[in-house]
């Protein structure tokens, strides 16, 4: 998959909202009323969602939620047989009929991104945004960011794990200056 999101795989998303999710509906009352999903972003053209839709498709953002649905729909079946465990097997059966039966709902978060690209950026410039990632410098930036990102993302973890030791050797020398060890 050439994209910058694909070191957001769909799994991640989806457990990242279930995460979220799945505590506050497992603990939700039944007559609760249900919560405002995000602000609601400025109306953009429909040009500029256009093309907000368009960046999107070139990213192939669609790879970071695909599995949305099924994935939450799992996390809060864990989630409820954890509460439930005498209901595993209808659980079970019934986590089939819901995720058949909110199929297609992920799509929504595209409509969501356009939407906040759409907000975030004007019209031209998202409109010169296509222009650039079907440029062959923009393909390229597609195609090696990915990797640009995880080579960078390795090294500050290195460097994060050498610089502790650092940082725990100037704890440790100002502590023996008030003479203790640690």
């Amino acid at each position: 998959m050439k994209s910058v999101l694909k070191f957001l795989p769909a799994a991640t998303l989806a457990a990242g909202l279930a995460v979220s999710a799945v505590p506050a509906i497992a603990q939700q009352a039944p007559a609760q009323p249900k919560a405002a999903a995000a602000p609601a972003q400025p109306k953009a053209s429909p040009a500029a969602i256009a093309a907000a839709r368009e960046i999107l498709q070139i990213k192939n953002a669609n790879a970071m939620y695909t599995g949305a649905v099924p994935g939450l729909v799992e996390k809060t079946k864990i989630a409820l047989i954890q509460q439930n465990l005498n209901y595993q097997k209808d659980l079970t059966e019934v986590a089939q009929i819901v995720a058949q039966q909110l199929n297609g709902r992920q799509n929504e978060i595209g409509e969501g991104m356009a939407q906040i690209y759409a907000s975030e950026f004007t019209e031209q410039e998202l409109k010169d945004l296509v222009t650039f990632y079907r440029s062959p410098l923009g393909k390229k930036l597609i195609d090696a960011e990915p990797r640009a990102i995880g080579l960078s993302m390795a090294f500050m973890n290195s460097w994060a794990q050498n610089f502790s030791e650092t940082v725990m050797g100037a704890f440790r020398a100002e502590m023996r200056k008030r003479g203790k060890e640690i």
